[in-house]
Protein backbone atom coordinates (compact mmCIF):
# COMPACT_ATOMS: atom_id res chain seq x y z
CA UNK A 1 0.00 0.00 0.00
CA UNK A 2 2.67 2.32 0.62
CA UNK A 3 4.62 1.69 -2.65
CA UNK A 4 1.35 2.59 -4.38
CA UNK A 5 1.25 6.21 -2.37
CA UNK A 6 4.69 7.05 -3.70
CA UNK A 7 4.68 5.18 -7.61
CA UNK A 8 3.38 8.52 -8.79
CA UNK A 9 6.07 10.48 -7.13
CA UNK A 10 8.84 10.82 -10.07
CA UNK A 11 12.59 11.94 -8.70
CA UNK A 12 13.18 15.99 -9.14
CA UNK A 13 9.53 16.44 -11.36
CA UNK A 14 7.75 17.61 -7.64
CA UNK A 15 4.76 15.24 -9.03
CA UNK A 16 3.05 15.86 -6.26
CA UNK A 17 3.02 19.23 -5.70
CA UNK A 18 1.95 20.03 -9.69
CA UNK A 19 -0.79 17.14 -8.85
CA UNK A 20 -2.25 19.05 -5.70
CA UNK A 21 -2.28 22.18 -8.36
CA UNK A 22 -4.29 19.89 -10.34
CA UNK A 23 -6.25 18.76 -7.40
CA UNK A 24 -7.62 22.24 -5.98
CA UNK A 25 -8.55 23.53 -9.48
CA UNK A 26 -11.29 20.50 -10.09
CA UNK A 27 -12.26 20.50 -6.18
CA UNK A 28 -15.53 21.85 -5.14
CA UNK A 29 -14.29 24.80 -3.84
CA UNK A 30 -15.49 28.00 -5.44
CA UNK A 31 -12.89 29.78 -8.03
CA UNK A 32 -12.86 33.24 -6.11
CA UNK A 33 -11.41 31.19 -3.28
CA UNK A 34 -8.90 29.84 -4.67
CA UNK A 35 -7.33 32.96 -6.57
CA UNK A 36 -7.31 35.12 -3.30
CA UNK A 37 -6.49 31.94 -1.17
CA UNK A 38 -4.16 29.14 -2.94
CA UNK A 39 -1.31 30.39 -4.45
CA UNK A 40 1.43 28.31 -5.57
CA UNK A 41 3.28 30.25 -9.12
CA UNK A 42 6.33 31.88 -9.52
CA UNK A 43 4.33 35.11 -9.38
CA UNK A 44 2.82 34.33 -5.69
CA UNK A 45 6.65 33.51 -4.68
CA UNK A 46 8.37 37.08 -6.35
CA UNK A 47 4.97 38.56 -4.01
CA UNK A 48 5.98 36.56 -0.64
CA UNK A 49 9.51 37.19 -1.42
CA UNK A 50 9.44 41.30 -2.05
CA UNK A 51 6.56 41.63 0.24
CA UNK A 52 8.82 39.71 3.71
CA UNK A 53 11.46 41.59 2.80
CA UNK A 54 10.54 45.53 2.71
CA UNK A 55 8.52 45.40 6.10
CA UNK A 56 9.01 47.76 9.19
CA UNK A 57 12.67 48.04 8.32
CA UNK A 58 11.46 50.72 5.72
CA UNK A 59 10.93 53.20 8.53
CA UNK A 60 14.00 52.80 9.85
CA UNK A 61 16.36 52.79 6.95
CA UNK A 62 16.38 56.63 6.75
CA UNK A 63 17.51 56.13 10.52
CA UNK A 64 20.65 54.13 9.10
CA UNK A 65 21.31 56.70 6.51
CA UNK A 66 21.68 59.11 9.19
CA UNK A 67 24.25 56.72 11.04
CA UNK A 68 25.90 55.57 7.62
CA UNK A 69 25.80 58.91 5.72
CA UNK A 70 24.19 58.93 2.11
CA UNK A 71 26.50 57.89 0.11
CA UNK A 72 27.53 54.83 2.43
CA UNK A 73 23.85 54.34 2.68
CA UNK A 74 22.68 53.81 -0.91
CA UNK A 75 26.22 51.63 -1.55
CA UNK A 76 25.65 49.49 1.23
CA UNK A 77 21.56 49.11 -0.12
CA UNK A 78 23.11 47.81 -3.38
CA UNK A 79 25.83 45.99 -2.18
CA UNK A 80 23.94 43.68 0.46
CA UNK A 81 21.07 43.59 -2.09
CA UNK A 82 23.31 41.62 -4.53
CA UNK A 83 24.75 39.65 -1.42
CA UNK A 84 21.23 38.97 -0.12
CA UNK A 85 20.08 37.60 -3.77
CA UNK A 86 23.00 35.09 -3.92
CA UNK A 87 22.50 33.40 -0.60
CA UNK A 88 19.14 33.10 -1.55
CA UNK A 89 20.38 31.90 -4.77
CA UNK A 90 22.30 29.21 -2.78
CA UNK A 91 19.59 28.15 -0.60
CA UNK A 92 16.97 27.23 -3.38
CA UNK A 93 20.07 24.98 -4.88
CA UNK A 94 20.32 23.13 -2.06
CA UNK A 95 16.77 23.06 -1.64
CA UNK A 96 16.59 21.31 -4.96
CA UNK A 97 19.34 19.02 -4.75
CA UNK A 98 17.58 17.55 -1.15
CA UNK A 99 14.21 17.16 -2.41
CA UNK A 100 15.45 15.43 -5.50
CA UNK A 101 17.41 13.49 -3.36
CA UNK A 102 14.61 11.91 -1.15
CA UNK A 103 12.09 11.63 -3.73
CA UNK A 104 15.16 9.38 -5.34
CA UNK A 105 14.41 7.46 -2.39
CA UNK A 106 10.41 7.63 -2.99
CA UNK A 107 9.88 9.92 0.24
CA UNK A 108 7.00 11.23 -0.34
CA UNK A 109 6.41 15.29 0.69
CA UNK A 110 2.35 15.89 -0.14
CA UNK A 111 1.82 16.28 3.71
CA UNK A 112 4.86 17.59 4.99
CA UNK A 113 6.34 21.16 4.24
CA UNK A 114 10.11 20.75 4.14
CA UNK A 115 12.39 23.66 6.29
CA UNK A 116 15.84 24.72 6.37
CA UNK A 117 16.94 22.95 8.97
CA UNK A 118 15.70 19.66 7.04
CA UNK A 119 17.71 20.47 4.11
CA UNK A 120 21.23 20.59 6.47
CA UNK A 121 19.94 17.62 8.10
CA UNK A 122 19.54 15.40 4.73
CA UNK A 123 22.80 17.13 3.25
CA UNK A 124 25.48 17.29 6.16
CA UNK A 125 23.72 15.70 8.89
CA UNK A 126 22.63 16.47 12.44
CA UNK A 127 25.08 19.04 13.29
CA UNK A 128 23.83 21.25 10.77
CA UNK A 129 20.63 20.52 11.58
CA UNK A 130 20.78 21.76 14.82
CA UNK A 131 22.74 24.79 13.68
CA UNK A 132 20.33 25.81 10.92
CA UNK A 133 17.53 25.21 13.52
CA UNK A 134 19.02 27.29 16.70
CA UNK A 135 19.95 30.32 13.96
CA UNK A 136 16.71 30.27 11.94
CA UNK A 137 14.16 29.64 14.69
CA UNK A 138 16.13 32.67 17.23
CA UNK A 139 15.96 35.06 13.80
CA UNK A 140 12.52 34.50 13.16
CA UNK A 141 11.33 34.70 16.53
CA UNK A 142 13.00 37.91 16.98
CA UNK A 143 11.81 39.48 13.54
CA UNK A 144 8.17 38.38 15.01
CA UNK A 145 9.25 40.43 17.68
CA UNK A 146 10.16 43.08 15.32
CA UNK A 147 6.79 43.28 13.93
CA UNK A 148 5.11 43.84 17.05
CA UNK A 149 7.37 46.85 18.22
CA UNK A 150 6.61 48.08 14.88
CA UNK A 151 2.80 48.01 15.55
CA UNK A 152 3.24 49.86 18.24
CA UNK A 153 5.37 52.37 17.22
CA UNK A 154 3.27 53.04 14.16
CA UNK A 155 -0.13 53.24 15.50
CA UNK A 156 1.60 55.75 18.30
CA UNK A 157 1.23 58.61 15.65
CA UNK A 158 -2.12 58.64 14.81
CA UNK A 159 -3.94 57.38 18.42
CA UNK A 160 -1.17 58.41 21.68
CA UNK A 161 -4.05 58.08 24.08
CA UNK A 162 -2.47 54.61 24.78
CA UNK A 163 1.34 54.09 25.38
CA UNK A 164 2.95 52.27 22.95
CA UNK A 165 3.37 49.17 25.42
CA UNK A 166 0.06 49.07 26.34
CA UNK A 167 -0.76 48.80 22.22
CA UNK A 168 1.51 46.19 22.25
CA UNK A 169 -0.88 44.16 24.26
CA UNK A 170 -3.69 44.93 21.80
CA UNK A 171 -1.54 44.07 18.90
CA UNK A 172 0.14 40.73 20.31
CA UNK A 173 -3.11 39.62 20.66
CA UNK A 174 -4.57 40.70 17.05
CA UNK A 175 -1.19 38.92 15.42
CA UNK A 176 -1.98 35.77 17.48
CA UNK A 177 -5.13 34.84 14.38
CA UNK A 178 -2.16 34.26 12.32
CA UNK A 179 -2.32 30.52 14.19
CA UNK A 180 -5.59 30.08 11.59
CA UNK A 181 -3.22 30.75 8.19
CA UNK A 182 -2.69 26.83 7.48
CA UNK A 183 0.89 27.63 5.12
CA UNK A 184 2.41 30.01 3.19
CA UNK A 185 -0.09 28.70 -0.14
CA UNK A 186 -2.13 31.23 1.84
CA UNK A 187 -0.72 34.03 1.54
CA UNK A 188 -1.50 35.00 -2.01
CA UNK A 189 -4.08 37.92 -1.62
CA UNK A 190 -1.84 38.85 1.35
CA UNK A 191 1.64 39.41 -0.16
CA UNK A 192 0.02 40.71 -2.80
CA UNK A 193 -1.79 43.76 -0.80
CA UNK A 194 1.27 44.04 0.78
CA UNK A 195 3.45 45.22 -1.03
CA UNK A 196 1.16 47.49 -2.56
CA UNK A 197 1.38 48.94 0.69
CA UNK A 198 4.87 49.23 1.54
CA UNK A 199 5.07 50.06 -2.37
CA UNK A 200 2.20 53.47 -1.10
CA UNK A 201 4.47 54.38 1.90
CA UNK A 202 7.45 54.42 0.59
CA UNK A 203 6.13 56.72 -2.12
CA UNK A 204 5.09 58.32 0.41
CA UNK A 205 7.63 58.71 2.65
CA UNK A 206 9.98 59.88 -0.58
CA UNK A 207 7.05 62.90 -2.28
CA UNK A 208 6.32 63.89 2.13
CA UNK A 209 10.06 64.73 2.70
CA UNK A 210 10.71 66.61 -0.95
CA UNK A 211 7.61 68.53 -0.58
CA UNK A 212 8.64 69.45 2.93
CA UNK A 213 11.91 70.37 2.57
CA UNK A 214 15.05 70.87 4.48
CA UNK A 215 14.51 71.80 8.10
CA UNK A 216 16.06 74.88 8.72
CA UNK A 217 19.80 74.42 10.01
CA UNK A 218 19.85 70.89 8.82
CA UNK A 219 22.95 68.99 9.34
CA UNK A 220 24.18 65.77 7.56
CA UNK A 221 26.79 64.89 9.80
CA UNK A 222 27.12 60.79 9.70
CA UNK A 223 29.27 58.94 9.84
CA UNK A 224 30.92 60.30 13.24
CA UNK A 225 31.10 57.40 14.92
CA UNK A 226 32.49 53.32 14.68
CA UNK A 227 29.41 52.19 16.20
CA UNK A 228 27.16 53.94 14.38
CA UNK A 229 28.73 53.10 11.33
CA UNK A 230 28.31 49.90 11.99
CA UNK A 231 25.11 49.75 13.23
CA UNK A 232 23.50 51.12 10.08
CA UNK A 233 25.41 48.81 8.10
CA UNK A 234 23.90 45.72 9.70
CA UNK A 235 20.28 47.15 9.91
CA UNK A 236 20.66 47.15 6.15
CA UNK A 237 21.94 43.61 6.28
CA UNK A 238 19.10 42.70 7.83
CA UNK A 239 16.70 44.45 5.53
CA UNK A 240 17.83 41.72 2.58
CA UNK A 241 17.98 39.08 4.89
CA UNK A 242 14.68 38.19 4.94
CA UNK A 243 15.15 35.15 2.82
CA UNK A 244 14.87 33.12 6.35
CA UNK A 245 11.76 31.42 4.63
CA UNK A 246 13.17 31.01 1.76
CA UNK A 247 12.50 27.26 1.36
CA UNK A 248 9.03 27.58 2.81
CA UNK A 249 8.10 29.83 0.20
CA UNK A 250 9.91 27.53 -1.89
CA UNK A 251 7.78 24.48 -1.08
CA UNK A 252 4.81 26.54 -1.47
CA UNK A 253 5.20 26.75 -5.40
CA UNK A 254 4.10 24.02 -7.93
CA UNK A 255 7.33 24.44 -9.73
CA UNK A 256 10.14 25.15 -6.90
CA UNK A 257 12.90 24.57 -9.44
CA UNK A 258 11.89 27.96 -11.08
CA UNK A 259 12.61 30.08 -8.01
CA UNK A 260 16.17 30.65 -9.04
CA UNK A 261 16.01 34.49 -10.01
CA UNK A 262 12.85 35.29 -8.01
CA UNK A 263 14.82 36.35 -5.06
CA UNK A 264 16.97 38.87 -6.86
CA UNK A 265 14.12 40.17 -9.38
CA UNK A 266 12.29 40.77 -6.16
CA UNK A 267 15.53 42.71 -4.36
CA UNK A 268 15.49 44.72 -7.39
CA UNK A 269 11.84 46.28 -6.94
CA UNK A 270 12.36 46.94 -3.39
CA UNK A 271 15.32 48.95 -4.11
CA UNK A 272 12.99 51.01 -5.83
CA UNK A 273 11.33 51.70 -2.53
CA UNK A 274 14.07 52.10 -0.12
CA UNK A 275 16.41 53.80 -2.62
CA UNK A 276 14.34 56.77 -3.26
CA UNK A 277 12.40 56.83 0.64
CA UNK A 278 15.49 56.91 2.85
CA UNK A 279 17.51 59.49 0.88
CA UNK A 280 14.77 61.64 0.36
CA UNK A 281 13.56 61.68 4.33
CA UNK A 282 17.88 62.20 4.95
CA UNK A 283 18.12 65.03 3.07
CA UNK A 284 15.21 66.57 4.20
CA UNK A 285 16.20 66.18 7.91
CA UNK A 286 19.40 65.34 8.58
CA UNK A 287 20.81 64.21 12.27
CA UNK A 288 17.12 64.58 13.54
CA UNK A 289 16.93 61.02 12.61
CA UNK A 290 19.28 59.45 14.74
CA UNK A 291 17.03 60.34 17.91
CA UNK A 292 13.46 59.36 15.87
CA UNK A 293 14.66 55.69 14.57
CA UNK A 294 10.93 55.27 12.80
CA UNK A 295 11.30 57.90 9.80
CA UNK A 296 6.61 58.61 10.33
CA UNK A 297 7.56 60.50 13.49
CA UNK A 298 9.29 63.48 11.47
CA UNK A 299 6.18 63.96 9.23
CA UNK A 300 3.71 66.23 9.94
CA UNK A 301 0.09 64.37 10.73
CA UNK A 302 -2.06 64.66 7.67
CA UNK A 303 -4.64 61.91 5.99
CA UNK A 304 -1.65 60.94 3.27
CA UNK A 305 0.92 59.59 6.54
CA UNK A 306 -2.40 58.41 8.21
CA UNK A 307 -2.97 55.98 6.00
CA UNK A 308 0.57 55.50 5.20
CA UNK A 309 0.77 54.53 9.16
CA UNK A 310 -2.80 51.98 8.48
CA UNK A 311 -1.08 50.25 5.67
CA UNK A 312 2.21 49.39 7.37
CA UNK A 313 0.25 47.73 10.12
CA UNK A 314 -2.04 46.09 8.18
CA UNK A 315 1.47 44.71 6.39
CA UNK A 316 2.95 44.42 9.66
CA UNK A 317 0.45 41.97 11.07
CA UNK A 318 1.28 40.07 7.54
CA UNK A 319 4.88 39.79 7.95
CA UNK A 320 4.36 38.58 11.36
CA UNK A 321 2.71 35.62 10.28
CA UNK A 322 5.69 34.94 7.56
CA UNK A 323 7.79 35.02 10.16
CA UNK A 324 5.71 33.23 12.56
CA UNK A 325 4.55 30.62 10.19
CA UNK A 326 7.71 28.89 10.00
CA UNK A 327 8.32 28.47 13.74
CA UNK A 328 4.81 27.22 13.67
CA UNK A 329 5.69 24.18 11.67
CA UNK A 330 8.43 23.43 13.67
CA UNK A 331 6.53 23.65 16.82
CA UNK A 332 3.95 21.29 14.94
CA UNK A 333 6.57 18.59 14.41
CA UNK A 334 8.09 18.99 17.32
CA UNK A 335 4.15 18.05 19.52
CA UNK A 336 3.41 15.57 16.36
CA UNK A 337 0.21 17.48 14.94
CA UNK A 338 2.12 18.66 11.15
CA UNK A 339 0.18 16.49 9.28
CA UNK A 340 -3.42 17.04 11.31
CA UNK A 341 -5.72 18.00 8.61
CA UNK A 342 -8.09 20.19 10.89
CA UNK A 343 -7.14 23.59 10.57
CA UNK A 344 -8.87 24.52 14.34
CA UNK A 345 -6.57 21.88 15.63
CA UNK A 346 -3.02 23.04 14.45
CA UNK A 347 -3.70 26.42 15.23
CA UNK A 348 -4.69 25.28 18.77
CA UNK A 349 -1.32 23.56 18.97
CA UNK A 350 0.37 26.91 17.75
CA UNK A 351 -0.36 29.67 20.35
CA UNK A 352 2.27 28.63 22.94
CA UNK A 353 4.72 29.90 19.92
CA UNK A 354 2.95 33.22 20.17
CA UNK A 355 3.12 33.67 23.58
CA UNK A 356 7.10 34.82 24.34
CA UNK A 357 7.53 36.50 20.93
CA UNK A 358 4.39 38.63 22.67
CA UNK A 359 6.96 38.62 26.21
CA UNK A 360 10.01 39.81 23.93
CA UNK A 361 8.05 42.65 22.29
CA UNK A 362 6.97 44.24 26.12
CA UNK A 363 10.41 44.22 27.47
CA UNK A 364 12.78 45.56 24.36
CA UNK A 365 10.42 47.73 22.71
CA UNK A 366 13.62 49.14 20.92
CA UNK A 367 12.36 50.15 17.11
CA UNK A 368 15.71 50.79 14.84
CA UNK A 369 18.49 48.93 17.50
CA UNK A 370 16.92 45.59 17.91
CA UNK A 371 16.93 45.46 13.79
CA UNK A 372 20.53 45.92 13.97
CA UNK A 373 21.20 44.00 16.87
CA UNK A 374 19.09 40.77 15.05
CA UNK A 375 21.07 41.80 11.69
CA UNK A 376 24.36 41.31 13.25
CA UNK A 377 24.06 38.50 15.52
CA UNK A 378 21.53 36.40 14.02
CA UNK A 379 20.79 37.13 10.61
CA UNK A 380 24.45 37.40 9.55
CA UNK A 381 24.63 33.50 10.38
CA UNK A 382 21.21 32.47 9.38
CA UNK A 383 21.12 33.55 5.91
CA UNK A 384 24.87 34.73 4.67
CA UNK A 385 27.58 32.45 6.19
CA UNK A 386 25.87 29.07 6.95
CA UNK A 387 23.74 28.88 3.45
CA UNK A 388 27.47 29.49 2.24
CA UNK A 389 29.24 27.13 4.45
CA UNK A 390 26.32 24.81 3.54
CA UNK A 391 26.76 24.97 -0.48
CA UNK A 392 30.91 25.00 -0.13
CA UNK A 393 30.30 21.09 2.17
CA UNK A 394 27.93 19.57 0.08
CA UNK A 395 29.48 20.18 -2.78
CA UNK A 396 32.95 19.84 -1.80
CA UNK A 397 33.20 15.81 -2.79
CA UNK A 398 33.96 15.37 -6.97
CA UNK A 399 30.51 12.87 -7.09
CA UNK A 400 28.33 15.47 -5.74
CA UNK A 401 29.51 18.28 -8.22
CA UNK A 402 29.51 15.40 -10.93
CA UNK A 403 26.09 14.11 -9.98
CA UNK A 404 24.55 18.04 -9.00
CA UNK A 405 21.16 18.85 -10.07
CA UNK A 406 21.43 22.32 -10.57
CA UNK A 407 25.18 23.13 -11.81
CA UNK A 408 26.73 26.67 -11.20
CA UNK A 409 26.00 28.64 -14.82
CA UNK A 410 29.35 29.36 -17.03
CA UNK A 411 29.20 32.85 -17.17
CA UNK A 412 29.83 32.73 -13.15
CA UNK A 413 33.21 30.96 -14.04
CA UNK A 414 31.40 27.75 -12.90
CA UNK A 415 32.17 26.05 -9.68
CA UNK A 416 35.48 27.96 -8.80
CA UNK A 417 33.81 31.20 -9.47
CA UNK A 418 31.63 29.55 -7.36
CA UNK A 419 33.46 28.71 -4.34
CA UNK A 420 35.52 32.10 -4.75
CA UNK A 421 32.00 33.68 -3.94
CA UNK A 422 30.78 31.44 -1.00
CA UNK A 423 34.39 32.31 0.44
CA UNK A 424 34.10 36.42 0.06
CA UNK A 425 30.24 35.95 1.44
CA UNK A 426 31.36 33.77 4.67
CA UNK A 427 34.38 36.24 5.25
CA UNK A 428 33.00 39.50 4.91
CA UNK A 429 29.76 38.56 6.99
CA UNK A 430 32.01 36.87 9.34
CA UNK A 431 34.40 40.14 9.96
CA UNK A 432 32.29 43.34 8.93
CA UNK A 433 28.55 41.62 9.87
CA UNK A 434 29.14 39.93 12.99
CA UNK A 435 32.43 40.88 14.05
CA UNK A 436 32.22 44.69 13.67
CA UNK A 437 28.37 44.75 13.18
CA UNK A 438 27.52 42.37 16.16
CA UNK A 439 30.31 44.88 18.84
CA UNK A 440 28.49 48.50 17.54
CA UNK A 441 24.88 47.16 17.54
CA UNK A 442 25.34 45.68 21.16
CA UNK A 443 26.64 48.81 22.37
CA UNK A 444 23.88 50.48 20.53
CA UNK A 445 21.52 48.11 22.26
CA UNK A 446 23.19 47.78 25.89
CA UNK A 447 22.86 52.01 25.68
CA UNK A 448 19.12 51.77 24.69
CA UNK A 449 18.49 49.83 27.63
CA UNK A 450 20.36 52.33 29.89
CA UNK A 451 18.62 55.10 28.83
CA UNK A 452 15.38 54.17 28.38
CA UNK A 453 14.93 50.61 31.11
CA UNK A 454 13.15 46.82 30.37
CA UNK A 455 9.73 47.30 29.70
CA UNK A 456 9.75 50.88 29.03
CA UNK A 457 6.19 52.07 28.40
CA UNK A 458 6.56 54.39 25.44
CA UNK A 459 10.10 54.48 23.95
CA UNK A 460 11.33 57.72 22.10
CA UNK A 461 8.20 59.16 22.72
CA UNK A 462 7.44 62.89 22.53
CA UNK A 463 5.63 64.86 25.98
CA UNK A 464 1.87 63.79 25.75
CA UNK A 465 0.00 66.48 25.30
CA UNK A 466 -3.10 67.04 27.65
Amino acid sequence: MASEKVETVIAGNYVEMEREEGDSKSSNKSKISSFFWHGGSVYDAWFSCASNQVAQVLLTLPYSFSQLGMLSGILFQLFYGLMGSWTAYLISILYVEYRTRKEREKVDFRNHVIQWFEVLDGLLGKHWRNLGLFFNCTFLLFGSVIQLIACASNIYYINDNLDKRTWTYIFGACCATTVFIPSFHNYRIWSFLGLMMTSYTAWYLTVASLLHGQIEGVKHSGPTKMVLYFTGATNILYTFGGHAVTVEIMHAMWKPQKFKLIYLVATLYVLTLTLPSASAVYWAFGDMLLTHSNALSLLPRNGFRDTAVILMLIHQFITFGFACTPLYFVWEKFIGVHNTKSIFKRALARLPVVIPIWFLAIIFPFFGPINSTVGSLLVSFTVYIIPALAHMITFAPAAARENAVERPPKRLGGWAGLYGMNVFVVVWVLIVGFGFGGWASMLNFIQQVNTFGVFTKCYQCPPHKA
